[in-house]
């Protein structure tokens, strides 16, 4: 039996411990960005440490404002998967692209591809976008009418919709509770133009 007394403080456990998560964050990215110099004065490290826990809590109060964490499970081992295939994909679309582009013969078909996403409109569907984008050759420009996102590909003869279509099913089984996901075309066919 719950009462309203004992969901509050759950509540806000839930979302003091997503701020502390998103300012660990950002404190870590503010360190590998101003990269403190260990050999240095230990009082320019320490304004440094300081600048950035201050930056971090301001940048997780403000994350925590304008997207407010929701309840829902997160599936580590799915975004191990995806981090993977993104990390994967960067680097074999890179080595295979630049022969292609650098070559003495330019083989490469560029053109845009409509690719009709599963997401709602939100956040997961601009992670997807942005993740996508990492890896070289695909670059998400938009939407179009229809609600598809937009590529601009460096190759549209390449199976650019199929692996989008395995990039957005690892997304939604990473954020399992969290996502509105439609009941589109579960068919990869993304419709590509020149």
């Amino acid at each position: 039996m719950t009462t309203a007394g004992n969901e509050l403080p759950r509540t806000t456990l839930f979302v003091m411990r997503s701020a502390f998560v998103r300012w660990s964050g950002f404190l870590l990215v503010w360190l590998l960005l101003a990269a403190p110099d260990l050999a240095g004065p230990i009082i320019d490290n320490l304004v440094d440490l300081l600048v950035g826990v201050l930056a971090a809590a301001v940048a997780a109060w403000t994350s925590v404002c304008l997207l407010p964490p929701t309840p829902g499970s997160l599936r580590y081992g799915a975004l191990f998967r995806l981090a993977a295939r993104v990390l994967r994909n960067s680097v074999v679309s890179g080595f295979s692209l630049l022969p292609r582009v650098f070559g003495p013969r330019l083989s490469i078909a560029p053109g845009y591809l409509a690719y009709p996403v599963r997401l709602a409109p939100g956040p997961a569907r601009a992670v997807l976008g942005a993740l996508t984008s990492v890896v070289p050759g695909s670059l998400s420009v938009g939407t179009d009418r229809d609600g598809a996102l937009v590529y601009h590909c460096l190759d549209v003869a390449q199976p650019v919709a199929e692996d989008l279509a395995i990039d957005e099913a690892l997304l939604i089984e990473t954020l399992c509770n969290k996502l509105d996901v439609r009941d589109a075309a579960s068919s990869p066919d993304g419709d590509a133009r020149a």
